[in-house]
């Protein structure tokens, strides 16, 4: 779910990026910062050097953060956030220097594949021309089919894969597309591969939605008018009043709480940064003061979300991973998973999100695209889909239901396409377009920068169904 994760790791802050002096260093003497260093909250990260773009990569799990030289031993992050390494005597690296705070250095000894900075294979770099071949079925759920008989266009998926291959388009971790019910293409880059559990950052937000509807239906939550705070009495609130308490569940899932909580206004108190290394994230979300009336305006806020989790957790006594293996993932065949969900300091790294692989996230995207069916049986109402696929606020200029953005993309020709989409930082991607029966999923690490997913939508994929 995390939004700006990384900005935690700073010496100072500049304007931004426009203020950075550009800073000549060699990848010899960037490889002098590699090593594991210690980090917040007991966590570590590892430094790499990269032989493509001659830049440093700070590593948090999954999470590769550019870390761009702009003074001798002082890197800066893509929010123009500094970091400043430290030497010793003998002019070796020993650690780094953030705010009050200083890290480490714990071991140089690690090494790192030379294929997690190539898309494919350097040696078929030179002379890579794509070539379309149906996806294998694996018995996984999944139908597969031919992309040109699905009526895509292997001619712009050609180039969209020319164009990834030879950087036009960087971090991008995989694509697939699902087309009447069929997988029809599937590729991966980089070090990830069709078995890559791959982070979803903020799409795990639709994931809370589905079963926020499954637990509604089976009767642990009587309905997304209940009052939130009813379901936290050993809470003694410092911000308590009349307002707050009428928040319902129906303001967390469509992000108008009202709570002064918002990643995109500078001036909210309530943020991620703040709230990650608390002791209880719900506790932090729901004592901040209020900003709005409840219900109506949109305000981005992950406390929303987490506090719906929580919410599903004391209703059904099950840990969120557990009641999504029984009632979401265990019956569409998805085993293979990871969801940690511990809303308090000892998530601050992974931010209770799921992990899952690129073809599970297509079977999401498919079980929505189905009205919440997944092999004839009902899994999500489909009251519930429909729901919470419609417009039920504005949040950033964005029309927004239940934890699911409601987007349109242009496409090259100029037809625009409606969609609703699951959505993370790094350009973590659930597309699901009703009208064309189409679900297109893209991962990526393009964290806290612009991500190419809608571009590659846009250019490569949707320009094959203008006219039909």
């Amino acid at each position: 779910m995390r939004n700006i994760f990384f900005a935690t790791l700073l010496i100072f802050t500049i304007s931004g990026l426009s203020a950075q002096k550009h800073y000549a260093i060699t990848y010899d003497q960037l490889k002098e910062y590699e090593g594991v260093y210690e980090y917040f909250n007991h966590a570590t990260i590892k430094i790499a050097a990269s032989p493509v773009d001659t830049i440093l990569y700070g590593i948090i799990n999954q999470s590769n953060y550019a870390l761009r030289p702009v003074d001798k031993d002082v890197v800066a992050n893509n929010l123009g956030l500094r970091t400043k390494f430290f030497r010793n005597s003998s002019n070796m690296i020993t650690g780094y220097a953030t705010g009050k705070d200083t890290f480490k250095l714990i071991t140089k000894n690690i090494s790192f594949p030379e294929q997690m900075w190539y898309p494919r294979k350097p040696a078929d770099l030179l002379h890579y021309h794509y070539k379309y071949t149906i996806p294998p079925a694996l018995n996984d759920g999944l139908p597969t089919g031919d992309a040109t008989r699905a009526g895509l266009d292997t001619g712009l998926l050609t180039a969209m894969m020319n164009k990834i291959v030879t950087g036009k388009y960087q971090n991008v971790h995989g694509i697939v597309i699902i087309k009447d019910g069929k997988l029809v293409f599937e590729e991966y880059f980089y070090n990830y591969s069709r078995d890559s559990l791959q982070e979803q950052r903020s799409a795990t937000k639709s994931a809370v939605s589905a079963l926020t509807g499954i637990a509604i239906h089976q009767g642990y939550i009587k309905s997304v008018n209940e009052k939130v705070l009813s379901y936290f009495p050993e809470y003694h609130l410092d911000n308590d009043s009349k307002l707050k308490q009428r928040i319902t569940v129906k303001d967390l899932l469509s992000n108008q709480s009202g709570l002064n909580y918002d990643e995109a206004y500078d001036k909210a108190i309530g943020n991620e940064n703040t709230m990650s290394y608390t002791d209880d994230w719900v506790k932090y979300t729901l004592n901040l003061p209020m900003l709005d009336t409840p219900g109506t305006k949109g305000r981005y806020a992950s406390g929303n979300p987490i506090t719906v989790a929580r919410i599903i957790e004391k209703t059904t006594r099950m840990p969120l991973h557990d009641f999504a293996v029984k009632n979401l993932y265990g019956p569409m065949g998805i085993t293979n998973f990871k969801w940690n969900f511990t809303p308090d300091k000892r998530g601050a790294e992974n931010y209770g999100e799921v992990f899952l692989r690129p073809r599970d996230m297509a079977k999401f995207g498919l079980l929505y695209l189905n009205n919440g069916i997944w092999n004839n049986q009902q899994l999500v109402p489909a009251e519930w889909v429909k729901e919470s696929t419609s417009k039920q606020s504005v949040v950033q200029g964005v029309d927004y239901g239940y934890l699911w953005w409601l987007k349109y993309l242009d496409a090259e020709g100029g037809v625009r396409y409606y969609s609703f989409a699951a959505q993370g930082n790094g350009g973590q991607k659930i597309y699901v377009f009703k009208q064309q029966q189409l679900v297109v999923v893209v991962t990526g690490g393009n964290y806290n920068t612009q991500s190419p997913s809608n571009e590659l939508v846009k250019k490569y994929i949707l320009p094959a169904f203008n006219g039909k």
